[in-house]
């Protein structure tokens, strides 16, 4: 699960109690939407969704809104519409395409989670981070914060929305290299470079000050694992060129080997393992983005 370090927002839940006596209830329960399952006419974007991740990839998409698919105790909302499409089709040309192009089809229909839910906020945590997306035994993945995303040529964009993109993208990345990891495990040397700085307060750490004691963002320092996909997603999303600057500038000069072994045992696992050349994958993926926010 990706959660990133942000203000932490208050909220009151309240309950109210109702007795089981037939004048308490008001309206028609036929009238409670989802009761026995909602119904619509099929459109343009379940035609989309068929025809580009259900067919190809037998991937199936809820983007209607169920509240059995979230947690319960966080207030969720459901996504616009309108954003669906823009969503899933940048989702297929900056992850999908890139890693059939770099592997093939066979492999995107082994590996690839059969079932997304879409929702249009993040979910809050208590501890003042928030989740942006979640993986479940490779086979379902959650996506957040959708009502907030925004490329070139939508209504009301604008250059600082990247950010926002790349989160998404960041979430992606992140929750498939768990897939991947999950599938064939990661050297166990990875896990000794950092040994002894893995710590459960990393949101209370900055993402330089993560960078200084060697790891590519506070959330890495969280776990092994999740030191090793935050390489892998950050590394993708935000380019070779912007991991060599960031290593290149930090004072630590032992920071700067543990990232640098870290990519190497990145690199190395991504070919011996899956017959992927990262730098290729990671040219790829950086270019696509660029083109959706620039």
């Amino acid at each position: 699960m990706k959660s990133l370090q942000t203000l932490l927002v208050a909220f009151l839940c309240t309950a109210g109690m109702l007795s089981c006596g037939k004048d308490n209830i008001s309206g028609n329960a036929d009238d409670i939407p989802g009761l026995g399952g909602d119904t619509w006419v099929k459109g343009p974007v379940d035609d989309w969704i068929l025809s580009n991740l259900t067919v190809p990839l037998n991937v199936s998409v809820k983007y209607k809104w169920d509240q059995s698919e979230m947690e319960f105790n966080k207030i969720i909302v459901p996504p616009d519409e309108e954003k669906i499409i823009p969503v899933l089709s940048a989702v297929k040309q900056v992850w999908i395409d890139n890693y059939v192009a770099e592997t093939n089809a066979l492999f995107m229909k082994k590996y690839c989670p059969k079932f997304f839910v879409l929702a249009g906020s993040a979910s809050w945590n208590m501890d003042g981070t928030i989740t942006l997306g979640q993986a479940e035994g490779g086979r379902k993945i959650l996506l957040y914060q959708l009502n907030d995303f925004r490329i070139k040529g939508m209504d009301g964009y604008v250059p600082e929305d990247s950010f926002t993109v790349k989160q998404m993208f960041h979430t992606i990345q992140h929750e498939f290299a768990h897939i991947l990891h999950q599938n064939v495990m990661y050297p166990q040397e990875f896990k000794q470079i950092s040994v002894g700085n893995y710590t459960s307060n990393w949101n209370n750490v900055s993402d330089e000050a993560a960078n200084e004691m060697g790891f590519i963002s506070a959330y890495a320092m969280s776990f092994p694992d999740e030191d090793f996909v935050e390489m892998a997603a950050i590394m993708l999303v935000e380019g070779r060129a912007w991991f060599n600057i960031m290593v290149n500038n930090l004072s630590s000069e032992e920071a700067q080997t543990k990232l640098k072994q870290k990519e190497a045992m990145l690199v190395n696992y991504f070919k011996d393992v899956w017959n992927i050349d990262f730098y290729s994958l990671q040219t790829r993926t950086r270019a696509s983005i660029t083109a959706l926010v620039k």
